[in-house]
């Protein structure tokens, strides 16, 4: 006679709460995901992003140039910018390639700070993109990723932020060592999380989050054993204030 159990047992799905807020289940809540990445990590701290050194911000709301390397092989194609103004809103223009002989395509708008940039055509970019001004880049895009691996971000204006999770693995089999770097307005850029790891990837979920008020800017800065590739990132619910 053949054997038969019975189970009461039902299948379950368990589904991110990020989903929620990403479908606008809770209107005062948003969330923004950042990812970087450091081609040439050394011994000295550089933060995470597709530039090779630390970070510098705008001291100034200003327009600015966007060139490729590739100089008119790129014209046509449409860049995005996204960030903020001298007042923490958010801004965002698309300019398009094409003005090489005067320096790159100058933005109308006036960036405080960005922190994301991407094509948005149909063409790849064949070189690499620079959005700077007075010789400073405050956001590259390489032709290989077609836009910015960053992982800087500052918080609106109006809105509150929760850091979340945040992460860090590197290329090689070497000792790392990241911090996470926050500055409120008016203040300096402080450690507010350090990790060291060897070779393995890393991620913390924060049971207590941060609160990072309006203006707050955050970024991920590391240094290796030897010189190395490191991606990071960090993810923040937004929440209108």
């Amino acid at each position: 006679m053949a054997n038969y159990s019975v189970s009461n047992s039902q299948n379950t799905l368990a589904i991110p709460y990020g989903f929620f807020i990403r479908r606008g289940d809770f209107p005062a809540l948003s969330g923004i995901d950042k990812f970087g990445y450091l081609p040439t990590a050394t011994s000295s701290y550089k933060t995470i992003w597709d530039g090779d050194n630390v970070y510098t911000y705008p001291s100034a709301a200003t327009t600015m140039n966007v060139i490729s390397s590739a100089g008119a092989s790129d014209d046509g194609i449409t860049i995005y910018i996204e960030g903020l103004d001298s007042g923490y809103n958010i801004i965002s223009e698309t300019v398009t390639l094409g003005d090489d002989s005067a320096g790159g395509t100058a933005t109308t708008q006036e960036f405080y700070r960005i922190y994301r940039a991407y094509n948005t055509s149909n063409t790849n970019l064949t070189g690499n993109v620079t959005i700077q001004q007075d010789a400073v880049v405050y956001a590259k895009i390489f032709a290989e990723h077609q836009q910015t691996n960053m992982a800087v971000y500052t918080i609106p204006k109006g809105k509150r932020g929760y850091l979340i999770t945040g992460n860090i693995s590197v290329e090689k089999n070497q000792p790392v060592v990241a911090k996470l770097m926050t500055r409120k307005i008016g203040g300096v850029l402080r450690t507010t999380g350090i990790v060291s790891t060897f070779g393995v990837p890393f991620q913390r979920k924060w049971e207590l989050p941060p609160v990072l008020p309006a203006g707050t800017d955050i970024e991920i800065r590391a240094k290796a054993g030897a010189t190395t590739s490191i991606a990071a990132g960090f993810e923040i619910v937004l929440e209108n204030a």
